[in-house]
């Protein structure tokens, strides 16, 4: 009798593949990671079975080459978690439990933690005082840092922005030391540390919110709907000290790299435990070693962006998630799902509580609050000295603008810099300009790949498709009629920063933007010229409008936001409000008075003046009721079946047989599931290919998954599906 190894590959079959074991060999464990042939390369796979069955004869099949962990990698929650993502995504499970590993794993390294460098103080250096380093200002910060965390891991020093430039004088001093050995484990901090951050009184509302989770026993989903500046960091900081002083650990979720800094110091000030960061800037042995760690249990925090909601945690007592509106949260490529959603997830699974924190919650979650699903904390008044902002709403449509500021918004800038305040300009288009024309025929510069236009980066002397990636130099002449009077059309933050820097030369002006912190830690060095007040004007996309604290900051001008008004994407509406409240957030903050000024050429707008008015409580009440009477998300589900190929009639094929298939189903099952299209993608063409989609609106999860599982199996059998890239996602964010 055979004995068969049923393995999970990273590749977009909906099945796993069969191989023979390891002669002599004891089998694997189903999570523990194998080395196996396929094709004419070799893959690594993780085992999901051992069976005595196989669709292929055992003559056919290949042995394992080699066997790679000798215990499953993943506990029995986050393997449960997996399989039921899988299910809930229509994913093939080879696609999602890679993503649970960091990447080095999924090449085959070792999972065995190695010993780490740590630094910690020497007896002489725990009796010195950092005020005696007043004149080596970095030393102080190192021995301040120890004190507070008498253990640092060599790998948080960077999280941490600790100069390593100091450690050899210190080593000299005799005031510190390393020393190797393996990651700290769950039992290893206290549970009685003190902290030298100066804790904030609680004010009612935050009181109440605090007492309500404290109390809560086992599952439960809390919105904190707080406005902008009204101290959700307080409330997380106050209820996770209790998690942590019960030796458990929490897992803290933010949607952007640019939080992480900020955030970091505030939890390791109060907190001097050990913590692990995971996000996008973390390189693959950073990202390996903080698995480990996390695995071990050597972690009282866990935060990080999307990614790190996959940590292995053994002791995990509450999860968090800040600014849980953020369409960051949605993965866009491979394996589909939404971190926050997950997130839920795994808190059922491990029953405990789940924190969901917002100024702008997305309508989703107000949906489940309203059903009673998740319980509503408010926040309605920001912390402190903080005060609502003044709102200005500037009607632009005969005013003469200079780098797409009016007069009247260059007069606020003016009054707020002489004031001594910091002011903040958004405009989410980076570049110098969206366009290129030719003056003399009207030629614009498309893209040769896209249905696109090329963005003009004036700075980097080339023009570069946002779509798919291309550039190249900025023409001299225009391709169609040969004239050398080209011209830009449109403003971008690196036009909207040159013209500031002209307007006002006597301040200092900060661009945040994808181009301008390409470079590592360059987000970081500017966000602290920021809070130093070494810089007066910032100016930036949504990267600068999520979150982030500027105490100085008394002004905010929206730049445009026009086309949101019109977009054929249901959720435009959703997210231009969300970005306004968000980017209105940002100013005073402190104790100084905030105005917000948004520019636009539709002052009459419904949109516009229901935010001045009621906010964004009156505009999601509102907003929910359209989407119920329209059978649109969250009161309907929502999936979207892509296809893309270089012959537009091979991917429109493809969608018409499934949409037959679909059709046959869905009166077989007796399902009212309705499916729109086939219809061109809004960017139809992209990286050279022809893309065509179909919307699927179910108004049930059950009956979706009833109708789908068995449609995607009759998919995989039509010809024309072998004829194009396609996929379905389900929950999209975007239908781009």
């Amino acid at each position: 009798m055979f004995v068969f190894i049923q393995v999970a590959l990273p590749v977009p079959l909906s099945r796993l593949f069969s191989y023979l074991p390891i002669a002599g060999e004891p089998l694997p464990q189903p999570g523990c990671r194998v080395l196996v042939p396929f094709g004419q390369k070799q893959q690594v796979g993780i085992v999901v079975n051992i069976s005595d069955h196989s669709d292929v004869t055992a003559d056919k099949l290949k042995p394992v080459i080699a066997q790679l962990d000798a215990q499953p990698l993943f506990s029995p929650l986050l393997w449960k978690l997996a399989n039921t993502a899988a299910r809930y995504y229509f994913a093939p499970l080879g696609m999602v439990l890679p993503q649970l590993l960091p990447v080095k794993l999924r090449k085959g390294d070792s999972a065995e933690p190695e010993p780490q460098t740590f630094w910690r103080l020497t007896e002489a250096g725990q009796q010195v005082d950092a005020n005696d380093f007043k004149r080596a200002k970095q030393q102080a910060r190192w021995l301040a840092q120890l004190k507070r965390t008498p253990l640092l891991a060599d790998s948080d020093i960077a999280g941490l922005e600790l100069p390593r430039t100091p450690i050899k004088a210190l080593q000299q001093k005799g005031l510190i030391e390393s020393l190797e050995q393996q990651p700290l484990l769950a039992n290893d901090w206290p549970l009685d540390w003190h902290t030298d951050d100066d804790i904030p009184t609680l004010n009612k509302e935050q009181a109440i919110a605090v007492s309500a989770i404290n109390h809560a026993e086992g599952f439960n989903c809390f919105l904190l709907d707080g406005v902008t500046g009204s101290g959700k960091t307080e409330v997380y900081l106050t209820v996770i000290d209790k998690v942590l002083r019960q030796g458990k650990s929490v897992l803290v979720l933010v949607p952007e790299i640019g939080l992480t800094p900020q955030t970091i110091s505030r939890f390791q000030k109060r907190f001097p435990l050990p913590m692990v960061v995971l996000h996008s800037a973390v390189n693959d042995n950073q990202r390996l070693a903080a698995w480990q760690q996390a695995r071990a249990g050597g972690a009282a925090v866990v935060l990080g962006t999307r990614s790190a909601l996959f940590s292995e945690m053994p002791t995990l007592g509450m999860i968090i998630i800040d600014e849980e509106h953020d369409s960051s949260f949605k993965q866009q490529e491979g394996f589909r799902y939404h971190g926050r959603d997950l997130a839920v997830m795994r808190a059922q699974l491990h029953n405990i509580p789940i924190i969901l924190g917002s100024a702008t919650p997305s309508l989703e979650t107000l949906a489940n609050v309203q059903r009673g699903r998740y319980r509503h904390l408010q926040l309605s008044k920001r912390a402190g000295l903080g005060r609502p902002v003044k709102q200005l709403l500037q009607d632009i449509r005969t005013a003469h603008l200079d780098a797409g500021m009016s007069p009247a918004m260059i007069e606020r800038l003016r009054h707020h810099l002489d004031a001594g305040n910091q002011v903040m300009l958004f405009l989410n288009r980076r570049g110098f300009a969206p366009a290129l024309l030719c003056h003399e025929c009207g030629h614009l510069h498309e893209c040769q790949s896209c249905d696109a236009f090329y963005t003009v980066h004036q700075s980097a002397n080339m023009v570069q498709c946002h779509h798919c990636g291309s550039m190249r130099g900025i023409p001299r002449q225009c391709p169609d009629c040969g004239s050398t009077q080209l011209f830009t059309r449109g403003v971008g933050t690196e036009q909207l920063e040159q013209a500031l820097e002209r307007l006002f030369p006597e301040y200092k002006a900060v661009r945040i933007d994808r181009d301008s912190t390409s470079r590592k830690g360059s987000l970081d060095a500017k966000l602290e010229q920021i809070r130093r007040g070494e810089v007066q004007i910032l100016v930036g996309t949504q990267m600068l409008a999520k979150g982030h604290h500027f105490p100085d900051v008394t002004f905010v001008g929206l730049i445009d936001v026009d086309s949101a008004l019109f977009s054929a994407d249901f959720r435009a509406a959703e997210r231009l409000a969300q970005l306004y409240i968000q980017v209105a957030g940002r100013a005073g903050r402190a104790s100084k008075a905030g105005e917000v000024m948004l520019q636009t050429h539709q002052p009459e707008h419904p949109l516009l003046h229901q935010l001045m008015a009621s906010g964004y409580p009156g505009f999601a009440e509102d907003a929910l009721t359209e989407r119920q009477q329209a059978q649109l998300p969250p009161y309907w589900q929502l999936a979207v079946l892509r296809a893309e190929s270089n012959y537009p009639e091979q991917a429109k094929g493809f969608l018409v047989q499934a949409k037959g298939l679909l059709n046959g189903l869905k009166e077989q099952l007796q399902l009212q599931v309705q499916m729109i299209g086939p219809m061109p993608s809004p960017l139809e063409r992209k990286s050279g290919r022809f893309r065509f989609q179909a919307l699927l609106l179910a108004p049930s999860r059950p009956a979706l998954q009833q109708l789908v599982e068995p449609w995607l199996e009759q998919l995989h059998t039509l010809e024309t599906s072998k004829k194009c890239r396609w996929q379905l996602e389900r929950d999209p964010q975007d239908l781009l």
